[in-house]
């Protein structure tokens, strides 16, 4: 090769990389398509019901939407095959801005926030007063996330039956929040006349129910909703607890207008997501006492010149006044410190 002349017809050029179409950022209008609720989600696959009705639709998210999570409730866009069927899929094209948001943390250190359901309008917070015994911890946790998600509290005790429910309804009076109470006349079925009283805190509205295993939320929708078969459990006897009988939350249409979405029972309901002053507004009865209390007092055990302490000591935060600031105290423990504190 030593003294070998080369030419330019000697260098072997490699083709150019083909260009491609440039990135645009309009998307397309998706005109053609339909509006719809999504009621089931199972693995990146949504169950949706088109506005008009017809029976359940089977659809994908679209690429274009990208790490956009779809949840139970979301109003959404559909394109693709619209006639329901086991054998079409449609696209999810574009989710509908969100009026409301239900979130929860895993844990109160834990900052991943999840998305229990969208556009829900009231939160029914199920607690049995017996078997299992019920958890007013879980209850204030509940109350500060439908305040913080804009959605109206609804408390909803089952197994009257089993247990006298004012005792626990006291706790609650203050608050001024609306109770409903029920009794199962055999053990799983409510009674016709404490149904017919939640259906009428449940007309026209968007509900979303909540609570602990074994508390009686899938009976109460089977009773509401005829034909939606939610699977019961029994509590387990030793440790109190109720067995998982949902996996996922759904969404059901209620007969007499509405919805209906039953969610799994949960263990915990973390509140990372929630500013200290949304835990303040759950506890309404202290909001007196907030105004004597000195400027950035942070209403902790042992805070300087707290003003609560006083207040509930005087009764005029009501009979459970003392038990109930404890229960906020403990919530407002939990909160990460606030920066450069």
């Amino acid at each position: 090769m030593r003294g070998t002349t080369w030419t330019e017809e000697d260098v072997r050029v490699r083709p150019g990389r083909r260009k491609s179409r440039p990135r645009s950022k309009d998307r397309p209008a998706h005109a053609a398509g339909a509006p719809a609720r999504v009621v089931a989600v199972d693995r990146g696959r949504f169950t949706v019901l088109l506005d008009e009705g017809g029976q359940p639709v089977f659809a994908v998210k679209a690429r274009e939407l990208g790490r956009k999570a779809v949840v139970v409730g979301d109003a959404v866009w559909l394109t693709g095959d619209l006639r329901g069927g086991r054998d079409a899929l449609a696209r999810i094209v574009r989710i509908e801005e969100r009026t409301t948001v239900l979130r929860r943390s895993a844990d109160d250190d834990d900052p991943d926030e999840r998305v229990l359901v969208a556009n829900a309008e009231q939160l029914a917070i199920v607690t049995a007063l017996a078997n299992p015994e019920p958890s007013p911890g879980l209850i204030d946790r509940c109350l500060v996330a439908a305040y913080d998600a804009g959605l109206a509290p609804l408390l909803v005790l089952t197994k009257a039956d089993l247990a006298d429910p004012a005792p626990l309804l006291s706790l609650y009076a203050a608050l001024d929040v609306p109770a409903i109470v029920c009794g199962f006349d055999d053990g799983s079925t409510p009674e016709p006349a404490d149904l017919d009283a939640l259906r009428g805190h449940l007309l026209g509205r968007v509900t979303c129910l909540v609570g602990h295993s074994g508390v009686g939320k899938s009976t109460l929708v089977n009773a509401l909703v005829p034909d939606a078969e939610r699977a019961t459990g029994e509590v387990n006897l030793v440790t109190g607890r109720g067995r998982h009988t949902s996996a996922q939350a759904l969404a059901l249409p209620l007969p007499e207008g509405g919805w209906l979405i039953d969610t799994p029972g949960v263990r915990s309901f973390g509140l990372a997501h929630v500013d200290p002053d949304r835990v303040l507004h759950a506890f309404g009865e202290f909001d007196p006492a907030l105004e004597e209390c000195p400027r950035g007092c942070p209403h902790t055990e042992g805070a300087e010149d707290c003003a609560l302490d006083a207040f509930a000591a005087s009764g005029a935060a009501g009979e459970h006044g003392t038990a109930r600031l404890a229960s906020l105290r403990r919530l407002l423990a939990t909160r990460p410190p606030e920066p450069g504190a």
